[in-house]
């Protein structure tokens, strides 16, 4: 690190717990964030202000009226334009010596398999069952720790897959591609403003810990938010023997 990364880095560097090994470990990461919508949002600033040497946007959709009730990447001016450009220009803004890739595109299996084996760690903040399986599953085979949130009305939920574990469970041992699960999205349910930034903040957390090894992950765990009651629970998880993405890993 140079003199005005050590100045710019210094609150993290006097933590004896990240120190400047970590802050190292943190500007040499690359970390892809899946949808910058609400979650995205929250997550990539704070991935951008901690000194992420490189963070790969995807999301093929563009910035809505609608959005800017929570998508705090996105400004008035931004309407229209595409949610990944408008977010590079945000995040470099806040880091110039930030790296930013943006993809405006779906998320695809092959996409992720050029992707993945130069990631640290892939945060998706998409909003439907089949993103988040098909993430999982390029997670799982290329043994690249996955954070993971939602959010919608009033409630959010967050976890960590870390197929380096052995033994520990994946999205499909939560969520098995089998079963039936209401897809509900904010469009038509709704969602509290901060909800997201809460769920996307402590996913930028969690990438965090991932890249320094810093305290314990949710890895394992599921943790529940109740934005009404301020009410946060964690439910123990475990490997399915059956599962068809992790099981045998």
């Amino acid at each position: 690190m140079n003199d005005q990364e050590l100045l710019r880095y210094s609150r993290h560097i006097l933590l004896d717990d990240i120190g400047i090994e970590g802050q190292e470990k943190i500007l040499s990461s690359h970390v892809v964030v899946i949808g910058a919508g609400g979650l995205g949002s929250a997550a990539a600033p704070y991935l951008a202000a901690a000194g992420v040497g490189k963070i790969t946007l995807i999301d093929h959709d563009v910035v809505d009226l609608t959005n800017l009730q929570r998508q705090i990447m996105h400004k008035q001016n931004s309407i229209g334009m595409p949610k990944v450009s408008s977010a590079k220009n945000m995040l470099q803004e806040l880091n110039p010596n930030l790296n930013v890739v943006a993809l405006e595109q779906k998320v695809t299996a092959e996409l992720l398999d050029e992707l993945l084996p130069s990631t640290t760690v892939v945060l998706d903040c998409t909003d439907n069952f089949t993103s988040r399986h098909l993430i999982n599953a390029a997670c799982v085979k290329h043994k690249v720790p996955l954070v993971s949130g939602a959010a919608i009305r009033f409630d959010g939920q967050l976890t960590v897959i870390d197929p380096r574990q052995k033994g520990t469970p994946c999205y499909a041992c939560l969520f098995p591609k089998d079963q039936k699960f209401d897809e509900v999205q904010c469009s038509t349910m709704g969602v509290f403003s901060p909800l997201v930034g809460i769920i996307g903040a402590m996913q930028s957390a969690q990438a965090l810990q991932v890249i320094t090894g810093v305290g314990k992950s949710l890895c394992g765990k599921l943790l529940l938010w109740d934005a009404r009651s301020t009410q946060i629970d964690t439910i123990e998880l475990h490997q399915r023997d059956n599962c068809e993405v992790c099981s045998g890993s």
